[in-house]
């Protein structure tokens, strides 16, 4: 997962914490929701990156296993 997008979860997921504890303190149950609903979004998004990294790694992986196959053959 790229800094960038990091940040950007990490600040939307805070953002949406945030909300929902001023939605509690003001008894503002739309704002809570948002605030929520906010959480897990970024948290969904993190999980997005986190599947991309670990199919970007299984896809070097293979090629390294590639490279080592024809090498043996080459030989």
């Amino acid at each position: 997962m790229g800094l960038h997008e990091k940040l950007n979860n990490s600040a939307e997921e805070g953002i949406g914490s945030a909300k929902e504890g001023a939605g509690k303190l003001l008894g503002d149950s739309e704002l809570e929701n948002e605030g929520r609903a906010d959480q897990v979004s970024a948290k969904a998004k993190q999980a997005g990156e986190k599947i991309k990294d670990a199919a970007h790694k299984v896809s070097e992986d293979i090629k390294d296993a590639a490279d080592k196959l024809k090498d043996g053959f080459t030989k």
